[in-house]
């Protein structure tokens, strides 16, 4: 019972992670994205005839929903892999656990 506990409290960890990460790539992009969309909303002519108020609010909020999802879903799977190699650690599973030699590290 308390494997499952602590298992839990993990994962409600990870999705935590993730959100915050998500929350804070969203206002990156929002504000990345709405800088050129009312710049050339004011300075193009097609754009400023042909994107509304909502149409520039579907640009930004679809540059930020985007982010979310992208950044929160990779620091849930990369601390989900973080986590699996350390319980596999500690378990005896893996008898020498090199520093750099997790999947997909690139500078090993």
């Amino acid at each position: 019972m308390a494997a499952m506990d602590q298992k839990l409290a993990m994962a409600k960890r990870c999705a935590h992670e993730g959100v915050v990460a998500g929350a804070k790539a969203a206002v990156v992009a929002s504000v990345a994205a709405a800088i050129p969309t009312l710049a050339s909303v004011r300075m193009l002519p097609w754009a400023k005839y042909n994107l509304n108020h909502t149409a520039q609010a579907l640009i930004i909020s679809t540059a930020a929903g985007l982010a979310y999802f992208i950044v929160a879903d990779k620091t849930v799977l990369a601390s989900a892999r973080r986590n699996s190699f350390k319980d596999a650690y500690t378990a005896g599973n893996i008898k020498s656990y090199p520093k750099d030699s997790f999947p997909g590290n690139i500078s090993a």
